[in-house]
């Protein structure tokens, strides 16, 4: 009887495997349905608030008076890896004057 015990066991857990394994299939039909016409519209938009949050981070580089730049040297070291990108993106091909040199 252990014998069959365990061939019963087997069993479901290969039917346990196979209804994930669908279940992810269905997952990823339903994200490609729904997602995916607009995930360059989604990209766009963060996108846009990225570079809207950059700019008033670096405004005080721009020459604009920033009234928060004390509390944005704390965010400093998290976004001057995106600071080269995003200074091309907004028509800037040099940094500005007296900013950080990425280029």
């Amino acid at each position: 009887m252990p014998g069959r015990e365990g061939r019963l066991a087997s069993r479901i857990r290969k039917a346990i495997r196979r209804v994930r394994k669908g279940l992810r299939a269905a997952g990823e039909i339903y994200e490609g349905i729904y997602f995916a016409p607009y995930r360059s519209q989604i990209y766009r938009a963060y996108r846009e608030e990225r570079d809207t949050f950059l700019l008033l981070g670096f405004a005080d580089l721009l020459g604009a008076p920033n009234p928060v730049a004390f509390y944005a040297l704390e965010l400093y070291p998290d976004v001057i890896e995106e600071f080269h990108q995003w200074h091309r993106r907004i028509g800037m091909p040099r940094p500005p004057d007296g900013g950080f040199r990425c280029c």
